[in-house]
Formats: C-alpha cells, sequence, structure tokens
C-alpha cells in the first residue's frame, strides 16, 4: 500500500510502511551514532585524570595500572602524554613489570607524536631522572632539534657543588654520543665543575667532538686538574687525537699531563 507522510523536515515521503519505517530506522540511527561519539569523547577526556592518578599509584594492583596505561596510550593526545610522564616518577618490583610499564608509557607518549613534547618539556625540567624523556626527544627529533632540546636542559646546570646532579650526568652522557658544532660550546664550562664526574664526562664530550679549538679549554683545566682518573682520561683521549699542540699551550700541557704520557713535537704520546 502506498503511503504518503511528511518527514521530520516537513516534506513529504511517498512509499511503502516499509520503506518509510527503514528510512526513518536509519536516520535515527545515525543520530544515535553521532550521540555516541560525543559521550565517548568527552568520556574519554573525563577519565584521563582518574587513569593518571591510577598511574601514578604505585600501590595500585599492576592490572589496573596497567589498563590504565593502555587506555591513556590509546588517547594519543597531549593530555594522556603528561599523564603516561608520571609513571616515570617511580619503581616498583618485579623490576620486568616496572621495565615492562615504563615502556608502555613510552610507547603510548611517543604514538602522541608531536603533541608530546610540550608535556615533555614540562616534565623533564623538574624530573629527577632524565633518561625517559631523553629517549621520548631522541624519537621524535631531528639530531639538531634533539641537541637543542639537551643544550636548553644543560643551560641551568651551574658548576658549583650540589648534591643532586643526575639530571646534568645524564645529559653530558648523552651528548658524549653526538657530535654538533653547538655542543663544544655548551659543555667546556664543565671542566671546572665541582664534582669529578661531571668533569669527567665533559671531557669525554670534547674529545667526542673532534675540534682542536677546544685544546685551549683543556689546556686550562688540565693543569688544575686534581682527579689522576680525568688526568688520565684527558691525556688517553689526546693521544688518541692526534691534535697537535699549539706552541704556546705546550708548557701547559708538559706540566699537567700524568705518569705515562710526554709532549713530543706538538703530540701527546703514551708512553
Amino acid at each position: 500500500m502506498l503511503i504518503v507522510r511528511a518527514s521530520a523536515s516537513g516534506s513529504l515521503e511517498k512509499g511503502t510502511s516499509a520503506d518509510i519505517h527503514t528510512r526513518g530506522l536509519t536516520a535515527d540511527m545515525g543520530l544515535f551514532d553521532l550521540f555516541k561519539k560525543k559521550e565517548g569523547a568527552t568520556a574519554s577526556s573525563s577519565n584521563v585524570a582518574k587513569w593518571a592518578d591510577r598511574v601514578s599509584d604505585k600501590r595500585a594492583q599492576a592490572y589496573d595500572r596497567q589498563e590504565a596505561l593502555a587506555l591513556l596510550a590509546d588517547l594519543k593526545t597531549e593530555e594522556a602524554a603528561r599523564a603516561l610522564l608520571r609513571r616515570f616518577t617511580f619503581a616498583t618490583d618485579p623490576s620486568i613489570t616496572d621495565q615492562e610499564e615504563k615502556e608502555t608509557a613510552f610507547e603510548g607518549i611517543i604514538a602522541a607524536g608531536q603533541e608530546a613534547l610540550a608535556p615533555v618539556r614540562d616534565f623533564a625540567k623538574k624530573a629527577e631522572s632524565l633518561a625517559w624523556p631523553i629517549r621520548v626527544f631522541k624519537t621524535l627529533l631531528s639530531q639538531d632539534a634533539y641537541l637543542e632540546e639537551l643544550i636548553k636542559l644543560l643551560e641551568p646546570w651551574d658548576t658549583e657543588y650540589s648534591k643532586f646532579i643526575d639530571p646534568k650526568l645524564q645529559l653530558l652522557a648523552a651528548l658524549e654520543d653526538e657530535k654538533h658544532p653547538s655542543i663544544r660550546g655548551a659543555v667546556e664550562r664543565f671542566l671546572e665543575d665541582t664534582n669529578e664526574a661531571a668533569r669527567f664526562a665533559a671531557v669525554a664530550v670534547l674529545l667526542k667532538q673532534d675540534e682542536p679549538e677546544a685544546l685551549v679549554a683543556l689546556g686550562k683545566a688540565l693543569p688544575e686538574e686534581e682527579s689522576l682518573r680525568v688526568k688520565n682520561r684527558m691525556a688517553l683521549g689526546l693521544s688518541n687525537s692526534g691534535w697537535t699542540i699549539p706552541k704556546d699551550l705546550e708548557p701547559v700541557f708538559e706540566r699537567g699531563l700524568p705518569p705515562g704520557y710526554r709532549l713530543n713535537d706538538g703530540r701527546v704520546l703514551r708512553l
């Protein structure tokens, strides 16, 4: 039977009762799907805070924490990345579970892409360990941009005594793996650091750069260096580099070289 009725928009619809019923269901389903998507988005956003609390709860059950990590990782947003970073603030037993959870957090942060950079920068400024932020920067950025981030994080650190300098040592260690014109100028001042480990790391970074211009700073530091370990690291690096010591710096290096090394025709030789 042909039926004529007014549609929701006010126009007339013609067709069998089955046709009109089907069209009505389709329209209703479209509205239902739309509202469902909106409700889902709202729920995801509102749940981030709850999942973030669970992720950062060291005393929570591992299963609950891992579920929250997975849910946050699926969002791929700046807010989710900020929440996932909280998992890097503590360790749990067993260590294998701790590592797996941190890998899940890392992958979720990487999935957020460029949106994760702002939260990672904020986190790195206050973090007690920079191991994971450094890894995120290295994964997401080009070499130039990655090194720019490391040098920016290194800038606030001075060479005076500080009880806790793990982030500074981690940054220097990361720079030791890189070679770039911007590194030498950022690191030379740490040859005068009060911390022996920082001075040792600075020597390693500068020798890695293969820039003889660093000889001025190295020559100034060598005679004043009290640590035999640092002196030996410097002397060994110079002997391996093949750099020629400028004439005006030869007396300084001769005075500062540790036992087992000597200067010959401007070259540091190992005996």
